[in-house]
């Protein structure tokens, strides 16, 4: 009867051990670190760095994108206490596609600037624009995630403790409520600087929103 009882009641994953923390806990920052990117750059926006251009514009949404691929895998720690191997391969995977298609559109932009007598575009942070900056991110983002997916077989399918009050869920949902704001906040600040247009202008110079529904001009 005892050993009927328990082929019927499942056992409890293993627990994920260090190893498992730190993954759950590199997501975290992971996430954590590229809102704050994107939440910088909207600070600089907003105040002396001045309208974003389209390419900066699609920088953030990889940016957005690639915490996205953490957050899944910090939701799944959340909900089931677990995280599998292919909720890794998913998120991950994302991330570092978000990072490579980062990578490109920084590079890019850096190009457009590196004439002689360029001055750049927008704010410099120790002598380098942001979009200088954005590439050597991506480039590191590509290494760190090609380092957790080198891990990700040993920490899958293990118990990660951030279902019950602690550090690790309250890391997890701080992530996820930052990143889900900064989303909003994104989302709202490009309509305003788009208005009811299809495309934003090159060298964006007004929020076109306010022109378009007659506050101003």
């Amino acid at each position: 009867m005892a050993a009927t009882m328990h082929t019927l009641v499942p056992d409890a994953p293993p627990e994920s051990g260090l190893l498992g923390r730190a993954q759950y806990w590199f997501a975290c920052t992971f996430a954590l670190g590229w809102t704050g990117v994107v939440c910088a750059g909207l600070y600089d926006q907003l105040g002396p760095g001045g309208q974003a251009c389209p390419l900066c514009v699609a920088q953030r949404m990889f940016m957005l994108l690639a915490a996205l691929g953490a957050a899944y895998i910090i939701r799944s720690a959340l909900i089931s206490g677990v995280v599998t191997a292919r909720v890794y391969m998913t998120g991950w995977g994302m991330s570092l596609v978000a990072a490579i298609g980062g990578s490109f559109t920084s590079w890019r932009q850096t190009t457009l600037q590196v004439l002689p007598g360029a001055k750049g575009y927008g704010s410099e942070v120790l002598g380098l624009h942001l979009y200088h900056w954005a590439w050597i991110l991506f480039q590191l983002s590509v290494v760190a995630i090609g380092v957790a997916l080198a891990f990700a077989h040993t920490t899958a399918d293990r118990a990660v403790p951030a279902v019950r009050p602690g550090a690790l869920r309250t890391a997890g949902m701080c992530a996820l409520w930052f990143l889900g704001l900064v989303i909003g906040v994104s989302m709202l600040v490009v309509f305003l600087e788009e208005g009811f247009h299809w495309f934003l202008p090159g060298h964006p110079k007004q929020y076109r929103f306010f022109y378009d529904v007659g506050i101003m001009g």
